[in-house]
């Protein structure tokens, strides 16, 4: 099965950057979309940006366009999430997720959608 876990989240200052990974094994050969997904307690999970693990597509959802960066390395089976320009409004728990389909054409962007989860990784931006 695909097993995903982040790192990386910490207390930065409105502004400043950070950099979370996400260790995933179980992908293989298969086009997965992995994902980041960010949650507050009482909200729904938001989608924050994805690349798909073969062709090395993206998607970002508008707000975090600009300022965050996916990327992902194959050899080292890691996603990396770029923040950079950081805002009170994205504290948050940051999630790792693989998408259920194996072959993904277009980027999901629902949580439904995704069906194996890191365990999260906190971020707070103190303004």
């Amino acid at each position: 099965q695909v097993q995903l876990e982040e790192s990386g989240g910490r207390l930065v200052q409105a502004g400043g950057s950070l950099r979370l990974s996400c260790v995933a094994s179980g992908l293989g050969f298969s086009n997965y979309a992995v994902a980041w997904f960010r949650h507050v307690p009482g909200k729904e999970r938001e989608f924050v940006t994805a690349t798909t693990w073969l062709s090395d597509s993206t998607r970002y959802a508008d707000s975090m366009k600009g300022r965050f960066t996916i990327s992902r390395d194959k050899t080292e089976n890691t996603v990396l999430l770029q923040m950079n320009s950081l805002k009170p409004e994205d504290t948050a728990v940051y999630y790792c997720a693989a998408s259920r389909s194996k072959l993904v054409k277009i980027i999901p962007t629902l949580s439904s959608d995704y069906g194996s989860w890191g365990q999260g990784t906190q971020v707070t931006v103190s303004s």
